[in-house]
């Protein structure tokens, strides 16, 4: 069986500022925040983000994590809607065509929260082809969030799970780092920000423009 482990912000699609729309809107609610200062989000955790914007409003994420992440998930819901959110290139055919494969099983590695994930996928109607993964609900290293979706893999795959056919396809540099920290192997997509040479430096197995050419995604992962 090949694994494949799906990021979500950057690969599969683009939420045009929404995530941090709704946090925004949530904290000036709750907290009375009239900005968020900047901090860096691309192949992070929503744990360490955060535990970041929190720390600059003088406050603890932990001490308001329930009350916040119910409002979070429901204006998420709102804030999709409203932004220039979209799915990028070529990737609703390949996950129809990767999915009528006895030999493939997809999940997700996201720094997204799980519940915050599936408000995303769901939207795009993508959340049928992702039967388990890793997410960034308590851990702000990504690395952690790899073995957590490793584990998950393991579990729902059993005997059927392969370690040798274990791939991660991301858009970030840490997205290819946590990946080699549960030994996969990993395609990078130029399609979240990060440059040809910034991906390339970190010496992921492929590099690809998008998801677009799937006769290569597919040659990459010998699935022809």
């Amino acid at each position: 069986m090949h694994t494949i482990l799906f990021d979500i912000d950057g690969t599969l699609l683009r939420c045009g500022g929404a995530g941090l729309a709704a946090i925004g809107q949530v904290m000036g609610e709750l907290f009375g925040v009239k900005q968020l200062g900047k901090v860096p989000v691309h192949g992070r955790t929503d744990e360490g983000i955060l535990n970041d914007l929190f720390a600059q409003s003088s406050l603890v994420f932990d001490d308001h994590r329930d009350e916040f992440n119910q409002k979070y998930w429901a204006k998420l819901t709102e804030t999709l809607g409203e932004s220039p959110s979209y799915l990028l290139p070529g990737v609703s055919v390949l996950l129809e065509q990767l999915a009528l494969r006895e030999d493939v099983a997809m999940g997700v590695l996201t720094g997204n929260a799980e519940r915050a994930a599936a408000v995303k996928l769901r939207h795009f109607n993508l959340e049928h082809f992702f039967k388990f993964g890793g997410f960034g609900d308590f851990h702000s290293d990504r690395n952690d969030v790899a073995r957590i979706a490793l584990a998950s893999a393991r579990s729902f795959l059993g005997d059927r799970f392969d370690a040798s056919r274990l791939w991660v396809i991301g858009d970030t540099v840490n997205d290819i780092v946590c990946a080699r920290a549960i030994n996969a192997k990993v395609i990078a997509v130029e399609t979240g920000g990060a440059s040809m040479s910034e991906l390339e430096a970190a010496a992921p197995d492929s590099v690809l423009p998008s998801l677009k050419d799937h006769h290569e995604f597919f040659e990459t992962l010998g699935l022809v």
